[in-house]
């Protein structure tokens, strides 16, 4: 498999897993699951580098 397509496909799961991640912060907020500040906080910062990973990942699966 070329490394195009492999990283083409860590961007996709990158952007699949901070929507995850996404979806369980505002459950943690609306309190249907269990949680406070902290575990906010640190699935944000989570959030964060996943969504980096999913731009870098996608922009480098472009390059020549």
């Amino acid at each position: 498999m070329p490394l195009r397509n492999i990283q083409a496909l860590l961007a996709l799961g990158s952007l699949i897993g901070a929507f995850f991640v996404s979806h369980i912060v505002v459950k943690i907020q609306n309190g249907e699951l269990p949680g406070g500040e902290i575990w906010v906080l640190y699935l944000r910062i989570l959030l964060g580098f996943l969504f980096a990973a999913a731009i870098t990942f996608g922009y480098y699966s472009f390059l020549p």
